[in-house]
């Protein structure tokens, strides 16, 4: 039982009851007047005391910076009755890029870094409030936001700030009260304005239709966040994990050693503390593959590097760093905020930004009222000094005649019904205003005056106007401060792949030599010009037997593979992942490098430079249906591919090819029949669509090849018997997609076609037959010919064979003088 005294009586209370009162006042207290901000302007009471307490001294982002012990003097001795260190503290965290999307306060001095370093003491440093931040405080001064005493009732503070962007999803907000928390992650300016904008124009939207706009956080930090059902749960139900991946770039070294370097860091991971994880995983052996660590960051950004072994698995190690270090943590996400400044309320995304239009029209309505009645007020001024001009000796004599001022504002109230206010104007009105000049320049303000109140008052009558004035004010921020993201967000399947480690291997131009059977080797250019010079030497090179040179392309090292397989999925592998083979290796496999399925043959190999480049990817498949897709549709590569075109039961991806927007391409089908159309005539459709048909084909007849057109070259088509044509490209007709075609015809007894190339006057094609024959032969050797015209044999073949590929050769060498040579020769090719 506990006793408390009171003067003259003693009250008995049970000690039960006491604890219960007290601890409900302590924690009510926490959270209220510290830990957790309020929903209307994202600030908690000692962010808002001490932007309050900047702007009373005048720290604007034009005057010049001051002590933080000014500042922190000044909140303290007004505003917060709590430690130095807690407003110190506090006000560092708003100078921190890496702790606030877009910091409020402008520092000057150490204010720590993201290497876990604490800033320097408050006499040392010195701020002024950052531009932004005048955004939160503008139009303070006109009786916007309520007021409330400070703690000794000397001094009046505003209990929330007007706050002209929502601050609380821009720059988050976390804290521990007693019993709860909070943790809100920083977002986009631009993509909360965009959801702001959807909830005025729908008020009736969902969540969804809100995150079409604000797709998730956006990190001061930048990096990943793996998946979007974390995200998806934080915004429905007001909680959510998030799992958020360092930026980690692959570079490719000489001799087959790889580094990884981290440049961006997950939110609220210290670089120290990685580095210290790091080494000891190091030191006790877990992370053998790693030679050296070192920290190479500077002022211009953060550079940790770990250089691994010679062979090691650079997506191995990543795993192990992701699972065993904080390169890869989790964000959870507690949407908790004070409701009116006074309830804990959880809230989802739509409702979060409720509170905030309902808080900004609130304002709006304020300062109009204000606005309102200042200008009513000058009006009443304004109407009593013209009525003074008007009858300006009558007045100069009740003034006259007056033995004091209050007298004179007496009589002049009596005798012209004015009221006290204009009656002291009138006295207080210098002799120079008794010109016409003047009187016409009251009459000018008096009808602006009437403007402004009528317009004040259709604001404040029309909430529709006042929606609107609230975007535009938000729009005007936006100008101003809005920025790109910098978190990106990796889909769910992403979640096991290793697609999101970046390349930072070295840009130079490289060789990569494809073979028919699909395997691929990687050469600098420098080292492929020095060992084209030196000749081939049979004696260096490996046979391959049915394998050979299909393709040589020069690529830049960080450039990137995509593989299109039959069943329409795309694949993709960097230009550096293809090993930097000898001049008589074979290379690697295609199929190796990527993650698809065995029965799901790959059937064209495209090289481009980035994957944001300009361009457009042209598929067409077995059936006829073409579509156009744009490049950086597929701008997020996974391990395990994208869809490139959704297919039709029974048909097949049949080629995909790199165009710029405006070419002309062929389709030639097996049966004989060619059309020529302007790529343009397309259209642009996404990953996912189907497309349009590019030909109409007749019973039993497919398309056999895909031939991007160019002017200044002929299209080659062979058949099985060994036939063929050389077609100039003006002699096929240009037609509008998804015609006939033209019929360009077969060979001996009409052979179907095999296939059909663009072909110039310098290129060798070989034609390989089912029995094993390959001919070699130039394409110069082939008249060109009409369409309709014979076809001429290009290769003689034994009873029962026939043409199975014809592909384009690559090198500068003489036709060899048989098959075993040709074969030596192709193994080791270097181009």
């Amino acid at each position: 039982m506990a006793v408390s005294a009171t003067r003259d009586r003693v009250v008995a209370h049970a000690i039960v009851d006491e604890m219960r009162d007290s601890f409900l006042d302590y924690s009510m207290s926490v959270i209220v007047q510290r830990a957790l901000p309020d929903v209307r302007d994202g600030l908690k009471p000692v962010h808002r005391r001490i932007l309050y307490a900047m702007y009373g001294l005048a720290l604007r982002p034009e005057r010049s910076h001051k002590k933080c012990a000014t500042v922190v003097g000044e909140v303290l001795g007004k505003y917060h009755p709590h430690g130095d260190s807690a407003v110190y503290d506090a006000l560092v965290r708003m100078v921190q890029d890496f702790s606030l999307r877009y910091p409020l306060v402008d520092g000057q001095g150490n204010f720590g870094s993201i290497d876990g370093d604490p800033a320097a003491a408050y006499r040392y440093t010195e701020a002024r409030l950052a531009p932004i931040a005048m955004q939160l405080l503008d139009d303070i001064e006109r009786r916007t936001v309520a007021w409330e005493s400070n703690f000794d009732d000397r001094l009046e503070e505003p209990t929330v700030m007007p706050a002209r962007l929502p601050g609380l999803l821009v720059n988050g907000s976390s804290g521990i009260a007693v019993g709860m928390s909070t943790n809100v992650p920083p977002h986009n300016l631009r993509e909360v304005a965009a959801a702001l904008r959807i909830l005025v124009r729908k008020p009736q939207c969902t969540v969804a239709d809100l995150m079409e706009a604000l797709p998730g956080p956006d990190f001061p930090t930048g990096a990943f966040i793996v998946g979007g059902s974390g995200i998806r749960q934080m915004y429905e139900k007001g909680r959510g994990r998030m799992t958020v991946r360092a930026r980690v770039a692959a570079e490719s070294l000489r001799g087959g050693r790889t580094r990884l370097v981290v440049t961006e860091f997950p939110y609220t991971v210290s670089k120290s503390r990685i580095i210290h994880q790091i080494a000891a995983l190091s030191r006790r052996g877990a992370l053998p593959e790693i030679a050296d660590l070192r920290d190479e960051s500077d002022r211009d950004g953060i550079r940790l590097v770990l250089e691994l072994k010679r062979a090691a698995d650079a997506q191995r190690t990543m795993a192990l760093l992701f699972r065993r270090t904080a390169l890869q943590s989790t964000f959870g996400a507690i949407l908790l905020a004070l409701d009116g400044g006074r309830q804990p309320v959880e809230f989802n995304l739509k409702e979060l930004l409720c509170r905030y239009r309902d808080h900004r029209l609130q304002v709006i309505r304020r300062r109009s009222r204000f606005e309102l009645e200042r200008a009513e007020h000058r009006l009443h001024i304004v109407l009593g000094l013209l009525a003074a001009l008007a009858r300006i000796d009558a007045v100069i004599a009740e003034i006259r005649a007056s033995a004091d001022r209050d007298q004179a504002r007496r009589r002049l109230q009596d005798r012209f019904g004015l009221s006290e206010l204009q009656a002291d104007a009138i006295l207080a009105m210098r002799l120079a205003r008794l010109t016409a000049l003047e009187g016409e320049e009251l009459r000018r303000e008096a009808a602006g005056l009437r403007e402004t109140i009528a317009d004040l008052r259709d604001l404040l009558g029309d909430e529709e106007r006042q929606l609107a004035t609230m975007m535009r004010e938000l729009g005007e921020v936006v100008d101003e401060f809005g920025d790109e993201r910098r978190t990106e967000i990796l889909s769910s399947s992403s979640r096991g792949d290793f697609a999101y480690i970046e390349s930072g291997a070295a840009d130079e131009d490289v060789v990569v030599t494809l073979t028919h059977q699909g395997f691929a080797k990687r050469t600098p250019i420098h080292l492929h010009r020095r060992r084209s010079a030196s000749g081939s030497d049979p004696a260096e090179m490996t046979r391959y037997p049915g394998d050979y040179l299909e393709r040589v392309i020069v690529a830049r090292n960080s450039g990137w593979l995509l593989c299109f397989t039959r069943g329409g999925q795309v694949h993709f592998a960097r230009v550096e992942s293809i090993p930097e083979s000898t001049r008589a290796a074979r290379g690697r496999s295609i199929r190796t490098m990527v993650d698809g399925r065995a029965n799901d043959p790959i059937v064209a190999i495209r090289v481009v430079d980035h994957l944001r480049e300009d361009r457009f990817l042209f598929f067409v498949t077995r059936l006829g249906l073409i579509k156009r897709t744009r490049l950086d549709q597929f701008s997020v590569p996974r391990a395990r591919g994208v869809t490139g075109i959704r297919l039709r039961p029974g048909d097949g991806l049949l080629d995909a090819a790199l165009i710029s927007g405006d070419a002309e391409v062929v389709l030639v089908t097996r049966a004989g029949r060619a059309i020529r159309f302007r790529e343009d005539g397309v259209p642009v459709v996404g990953p996912l669509a189907q497309g349009v048909r590019g030909i109409s084909l007749g019973e039993g007849d497919w398309v056999k090849a895909l031939v991007p057109a160019k002017r200044d070259r002929s299209v080659l088509i062979v058949d099985e018997s060994g036939s063929g044509r050389r077609i100039l490209l003006s002699d096929l007709i240009l037609q509008k997609r998804g015609g006939l075609g033209r019929w360009i015809g077969g060979g001996r007894g009409d052979a179907p076609v095999v296939a059909a190339l663009d072909a110039a006057e310098d290129d060798r094609i070989m034609l390989l037959s089912v029995g094993g024959s390959m001919t070699d032969l130039p394409v110069a050797g082939v008249r060109p010919g009409s369409p309709r015209g014979p076809s001429e044999p290009l290769v003689h073949l034994s009873d029962g064979d026939r043409i199975a590929a014809v592909t384009r050769l690559h090198g500068s060498y003489a036709p060899p003088s048989s098959t075993a040579q040709l074969e030596l020769l192709i193994g080791g090719s270097e181009g």
